[in-house]
C-alpha cells in the first residue's frame, strides 16, 4: 500500500522556516571532555532543519534515526558528522543541534575528605550552514557568595545564598573547547566566595562557612572574577551569575560578554 508524503506536499504562502525539529527527546549518550574522560549520561535534545518556503513539512522520523546512529558518542569531534546527517537525510543547507546534560564529578570536602558525586549542567549547540560549522559550549556551575553589604553593615554575621555561576564560549570547534570542561567547573567553583559541596561533615561546614565570611562577594564581583580569568587565557566568552537572594524577594543578576 502506497501512503502520500504529506510533508513533501508543496506550499504556496511563500513563507520560509528558520527551525523546524524536535525537542524536549531525552536520550542515553556518551560524552568526552579533553582530560579523555568519557561518561555516560542522560542528555535532552534538540535538534531542527531549515524548512524552504515551498515545503509543507519535514520528517521528524528522520531526527530520531540520526539521533540513534551517533548517540554513542555526542561531542566536538562527531557534532560535525551528526549536523552532515541531518543535512542530507532533510535535505538541508541549515541544520541544527542543542544537547542539555548533567556531567558528575566526585568532589571532596575540604577537611574530612568525605566525598561524593555533584552534578553540573552542560549545553553544547552547534549550526551547520553549508560546511561551516559553528559550536558553543556553556556550563552552570553553583557557589556560595556571602553579601559584603550585609556583612559591612551588620554587628554579626551576613546574609549568604546560593548562586548559579554560568560560562558560555563559542566559535569553532577548536576555539569553543580551549579548556577542558572540568577545568571550566574549577575555574567557576574558585570566584564565589566558597564551593557548594555535596557532601560535609561539621568539622567542614565550620571551615566552609568561616571561609565563605571571610571571602565576601556580590554578583558583580563573580562575574568580573571569571571574565578576568578567561581574559587571561584569551577566551571569548559570556558570563552569567544569578543569586539566589535569601532575604530578597528578587534575585540579582550581572551578565557580560568579552570578545
Amino acid at each position: 500500500m502506497m501512503l502520500e508524503d504529506v510533508q513533501n506536499r508543496p506550499d504556496g504562502r511563500g513563507v520560509a522556516l528558520d527551525q523546524v525539529g524536535t525537542t524536549g527527546l531525552r536520550y542515553p549518550i556518551s560524552v568526552w571532555d579533553r582530560d579523555h574522560a568519557k561518561q555516560d549520561t542522560i542528555a535532552e535534545v534538540t535538534m531542527s532543519v531549515a524548512l524552504p518556503a515551498h515545503l509543507k513539512g519535514t520528517h521528524l522520523s528522520r531526527f530520531i534515526e540520526v539521533l540513534d546512529d551517533h548517540a554513542g558518542e555526542l561531542t566536538q569531534r562527531t557534532i560535525p558528522a551528526v549536523l552532515a546527517d541531518l543535512q542530507r537525510r532533510l535535505d538541508t543547507a541549515t541544520a541544527h543541534l542543542t544537547v542539555t546534560f548533567p556531567y558528575f564529578l566526585r568532589r571532596a570536602a575540604p577537611i574530612s575528605g568525605a566525598a561524593a558525586l555533584m552534578d553540573y549542567a552542560c549545553t553544547f549547540s552547534a549550526t551547520a550552514h553549508g560546511d561551516t560549522v559553528q559550536f558553543e559550549l556553556a556550563v552552570r556551575v553553583p557557589v556560595t557568595s556571602v553579601c559584603p553589604c550585609s556583612k559591612a553593615i551588620s554587628d554579626y554575621g551576613a546574609h549568604n545564598q546560593r548562586s548559579r555561576v554560568g560560562l558560555t564560549i563559542r566559535g569553532a570547534s577548536d576555539d569553543v573547547y580551549p579548556l577542558p570542561v572540568r577545568r571550566q567547573f574549577d575555574l567557576i567553583r574558585g570566584i564565589g566566595s566558597t564551593p557548594v559541596f555535596p557532601i560535609i561533615k561539621r568539622i567542614d561546614e565550620r571551615v566552609v562557612t568561616m571561609r565563605a565570611h571571610n571571602n565576601p562577594a556580590f554578583a558583580e564581583d563573580m562575574a568580573r572574577d571569571l571574565s578576568a580569568a578567561c581574559r587571561e587565557l584569551g577566551i571569548p566568552h559570556e558570563v552569567t551569575v544569578r543569586n539566589l537572594e535569601s532575604i530578597h524577594s528578587h534575585d540579582a543578576v550581572a551578565r557580560l560578554a568579552w570578545r
